[in-house]
């Protein structure tokens, strides 16, 4: 009885808030509002700062401090601040939505809300706090759409690109956005980022038309700066061994490149940057001729599982990248993971590449010997997981 009278007062308070968000012209998105009233903020605070915490008053909220260093708390962002992001990202159901700097899972969960039927991936710099958000997304059952990366949020993920939406949830640079920009979709690709100098930024709505870049700046925000500085752990691929450490690969990384931004409200008046659902039967022959490709990568994901010959993995790896390419056509139209598998790819190949490292090593020595069969087990338990996804979509597909 006392649990069901605190969930009551915590939803009258919730309520308050978002009329009040309503009221002060913040929240404007009827599904935001919807979202806001289905995603639980108090599932995304540890329950050891849950008693400082003021749920649903429009403040930020600290989820995460490292007591050994004191600049090191996150927050939350305020209500009011994520309704501005989320608004100005303008989502549609099925974009496939970047977010450089993860706040817990909250903001990645709420979009889920507004892009259900597209890919969510989080990158973030600091290994403790993906970890948290994602255990956070696994216990809410999102973590089959939203997929929580250890990496340098500032590179984006252009081996993953194009994306119809990138959210910054730090201060970020002006200098440093342009290789984000060249990842958006040419097809009214969206970022959203408060951008600046020290203690002020401008939120800004960047809109990518073909190679043209359109910019309104529309309010004064005082953010932290956006982390990256990358912590490895048991999230991200490691070794023991620093002549086998896999690195980011940053000559992919253009940092010299610079876009002109063109800052004129008038284009944002011109293009709707407004959801527009629509109805299309399915057609059964695009939809068979994806089921095929699907099924031949899991016929190839199989061959990996027990393939002991690297050669022959590095094959199956390519195999299963060209169909992949190949459905990058029917993407939207049959709403396939394709970002998740793709990224599981990747790490597979990496294991793969670790483990073509080590057969050159000593047999003798025990500690490689030992690294072997980590990386080994590694790899497998990520051949495990792209072969539940692939089951998963060949069925859902099929059932269309």
């Amino acid at each position: 009885m006392i649990n069901l009278d605190k969930s009551v007062k915590i939803n009258e308070k919730k309520r308050r808030l978002l009329d009040s968000l309503v009221k002060n012209k913040f929240l404007r998105d009827k599904r935001l509002y919807k979202a806001f009233l289905e995603v639980p903020l108090e599932k995304f605070i540890p329950k050891k700062f849950m008693p400082y915490a003021k749920l649903y008053y429009d403040v930020p909220n600290v989820f995460y401090y490292d007591e050994s260093n004191p600049k090191s708390y996150r927050t939350i962002s305020a209500p009011h601040m994520i309704s501005i992001m989320l608004q100005g990202l303008a989502l549609e159901p099925s974009d496939d939505l970047l977010i450089l700097g993860a706040k817990s899972g909250y903001i990645s969960a709420l979009a889920h809300k507004l892009a259900p039927k597209g890919e969510i991936i989080v990158l973030e710099a600091n290994s403790d706090i993906a970890k948290v958000t994602s255990e956070n997304l696994e216990r809410l059952k999102l973590d089959n759409n939203i997929t929580v990366i250890v990496k340098n949020p500032l590179h984006g993920m252009p081996e993953l690109s194009p994306w119809q939406k990138i959210l910054v949830t730090g201060a970020i640079k002006q200098s440093k956005i342009h290789p984000l920009l060249k990842q958006l979709d040419p097809n009214d690709g969206v970022l959203y980022a408060p951008i600046g100098e020290d203690f002020v930024q401008f939120y800004t709505q960047i809109l990518r038309m073909n190679e043209e870049f359109f910019g309104k700046r529309q309010l004064q925000v005082r953010f932290t700066p956006l982390v990256t500085q990358l912590e490895l752990n048991e999230l991200e691929l490691i070794t023991d061994f620093d002549e086998l450490e896999i690195k980011e690969d940053h000559s992919k990384i253009d940092q010299t490149e610079r876009i002109e931004v063109k800052y004129a409200s008038k284009i944002f008046e011109e293009v709707q940057l407004q959801p527009a659902p629509e109805f299309k039967p399915v057609d059964i022959k695009q939809r068979d001729n994806v089921i095929s490709h699907l099924e031949d990568i899991e016929k190839n994901v199989k061959n990996l599982k027990k393939e002991g010959d690297i050669e022959k993995c590095f094959n199956c790896v390519e195999d299963i990248e060209s169909n992949l390419e190949i459905l990058k056509n029917y993407k939207k139209t049959f709403e396939i993971k394709l970002k998740k598998m793709q990224n599981m790819l990747n790490q597979i190949r990496s294991y793969n590449i670790v483990r073509k490292e080590l057969e050159n090593r000593e047999l003798d020595d025990s500690s490689v010997i030992d690294k072997k069969i980590e990386i080994i087990n590694k790899q497998i338990a990520e051949i495990n997981n792209l072969h539940e996804i692939l089951r998963y979509e060949i069925e859902r597909i099929r059932s269309l």
